[in-house]
């Protein structure tokens, strides 16, 4: 008990509509669902913990979860509540309410708070998409509040667990779906290793709305087998599976405007990767959380993110991971009109890009990152800052031709992405004959995937077409889009542009 309210808690009480002797019969009624038929809750007690900061005793905590999951839905964890581990409950008075206030995820977690977070987190996912609810109406967490809550944690060695029992007790806590915890074996996680690739193959094909449950699910089977303690090797390597994961159900939540989702994803990743003596995939990690942040116009945000995704990573992190997240340092820089500081961030990334011999394999998460995608990347940070500088449009068309010439099979998002990027420039740069051609190139190609993103980078092509409205050819492409485009974009709101 804090002796003060517990505010979180009573914000989405507000927010689900209850009364407090509603809330109480609600609990009874999950818990028993769940297990627990002789839990008895009644009135004075949720008074209690929303009044006077009183933390219920297991299972509560995960029964309210549930509760306020469905009713509101949108992933709410036990911490979302305001309910933390019982070891800091004695602390003073008001501090706990001042470090929530502070740091409202509680980062960094420990090594077994993350795979119990990230069950947890995981298993609400799942409930919400088997009842067909929308994960949204959480708040984004400012770059700068995880940058300050995780900057000493991320630069410093993780700490070994010396325990060689199962944790178990830790990963009961986690809710629903949870993988039980026992040991497996190093073919175990190669298949798991195997299937990652599937998916990230999946994810650069056709988006991520497809595959998100299924990426979500195996995450959530991982995060149960992290809570066996397994030998130091294969517990790096489930920690990597985890990582990657995350990223992917981050990356895919961010493509079908789960903006809230993915940010917590996206930080799982990093805690994940860190706890696996992966550095430069937490930098990775972070810096996705970063690129989300510019999509959705909050590049100052991003470059605070960009700080400690660079200065986290470590020595150890490759010249060609270096190079990529140096292009989305550029972008930030690129959409507050930075143009100098762009162009000195882009020019760092294509010596690092070349400065890369190739000796040392570069890790499978960077492995789609190659000279078409640093062009694809310099075209859009050029794209972008030509709104600000127009005469920048010419170079975003070279990199983008040229991204586009060097593609592969198999990725064809981000061959929408160049097609955008080149239709974009070209209206900027006076040009509609070919921009055009290209906006159309990216219309046919659209239909075959699942991204939201996609949608929201057309929409603001969309908007540069209004200058040439009176234009014959123009004018029907402005039409086609009127009639594909949704009129509720994701992560912006709003309709579409004039």
């Amino acid at each position: 008990m804090t002796g003060g309210p517990n505010t979180r808690l009573s914000d989405l009480f507000g927010m689900a509509g209850w009364s407090k002797g509603e809330l109480a019969r609600l609990v009874n009624r999950q818990a028993a669902a769940m297990g627990h038929p002789q839990l008895a809750t009644d009135t004075s007690r949720v008074r209690r913990w929303i009044d006077m900061g009183e933390t219920p005793r297991d299972p509560v905590p995960r029964v309210l979860a549930a509760l306020f999951t469905e009713r509101l839905g949108r992933v709410v964890t036990t911490e979302d509540l305001g309910f933390v581990r019982s070891g800091r409950a004695g602390r003073r008075k008001g501090a706990r309410a001042a470090e929530h206030a502070a740091n409202p995820e509680g980062l960094p977690w420990a090594p077994d708070r993350t795979a119990s977070v990230l069950t947890e987190f995981t298993g609400m996912d799942l409930m919400l998409n088997r009842r067909g609810l929308v994960g949204a109406g959480a708040a984004l967490a400012a770059g700068s509040a995880l940058t300050g809550a995780m900057h000493d944690w991320l630069h410093s060695e993780p700490a070994l667990v010396t325990d060689p029992h199962p944790l178990t007790s830790h990963a009961d806590t986690a809710g629903y779906d949870r993988y039980e915890a026992a040991p497996i074996g190093s073919q175990e996680i190669a298949a798991l290793e195997r299937s990652v690739e599937v998916f990230r193959a999946w994810d650069a094909s056709r988006g991520g709305g497809l595959q998100r449950k299924a990426v979500v699910g195996q995450l959530n089977e991982v995060g149960g087998m992290l809570a066996y303690r397994h030998p130091d090797h294969l517990q790096r390597r489930l920690w990597g599976v985890a990582a990657n994961l995350a990223v992917l159900a981050g990356w895919m939540s961010h493509d079908v405007g789960l903006e809230p989702t993915a940010q917590k994803y996206f930080v799982i990743a990093a805690h994940a990767a860190r706890e696996g003596g992966d550095r430069p995939r937490a930098g990775e990690a972070l810096s996705r959380a970063a690129r989300q942040m510019v999509h959705l116009g909050r590049p100052d945000e991003a470059l605070d993110l960009m700080k400690l995704a660079q200065s986290g990573s470590g020595d150890e992190t490759l010249p060609r991971t270096r190079a990529m997240l140096c292009t989305i340092e550029a972008w930030a820089q690129a959409s507050l009109g930075q143009g100098q500081a762009m162009r000195r961030k882009l020019g760092e990334a294509e010596e690092l890009f070349v400065s890369d011999r190739g000796d040392v394999p570069p890790p499978s998460w960077m492995q789609m990152f190659d000279e078409a995608d640093l062009h694809g990347m310099e075209a859009l940070a050029y794209r972008t800052l030509a709104e600000h500088e127009p005469a920048a449009a010419t170079i975003a068309r070279g990199h983008a031709r040229k991204a586009l010439q060097l593609r592969e099979g198999g990725r064809q998002r981000s061959k929408i992405f160049d097609y955008i990027s080149m239709a974009s420039a070209c209206f900027i740069a006076d040009d509609p004959e070919e921009a055009d051609r290209y906006a159309r190139l990216a219309l046919v190609s659209m239909g075959e995937t699942s991204s939201h993103r996609t949608w929201d980078r057309l929409r603001e092509m969309y908007r540069l077409t209004g200058r040439f409205a009176g234009h014959s050819t123009i004018g029907g492409l402005r039409e086609e889009l009127e009639r594909v485009l949704p009129h509720s974009p994701s992560g912006r709101g709003g309709s579409l542009p004039v």
